[in-house]
């Protein structure tokens, strides 16, 4: 596994320890339909954490596991950023981790 690989599965458990810490872990995945949105972030069928959890998290270690292509630009901070303006959750944290795995995906 290259570095960037390592370095991402690293922050992608750091991460997933973060939603853990905060609270924010669930313990009952969606519905297999509301997991096959085509939307972006599935806004139509998930909460942003539950993307985070049930998609984009597998996603990311999967890419990890099988040194698949990352994607050439990761902007999830700022959808972060924008779900933690209107709840009553510290995201900051999160927000800080996204910022490293976007920064870590556009600059691979």
């Amino acid at each position: 596994m290259s570095r960037t690989y390592q370095q991402l599965s690293a922050m992608a458990k750091a991460l997933e320890k973060e939603l853990q810490n905060e609270g924010l872990w669930l313990t009952k995945p969606p519905s297999k339909v509301a997991l096959s949105s085509a939307e972006p972030f599935a806004v139509d069928t998930l909460s942003f954490i539950q993307w985070l959890q049930f998609l984009f998290l597998p996603r990311i270690k999967q890419m990890c596991d099988e040194a698949a292509q990352l994607p050439e630009v990761s902007s999830i901070a700022p959808m972060a950023e924008e779900y933690f303006k209107s709840h009553q959750v510290d995201g900051d944290t999160i927000v800080a981790r996204l910022t490293l795995i976007d920064q870590l995906i556009t600059n691979a």
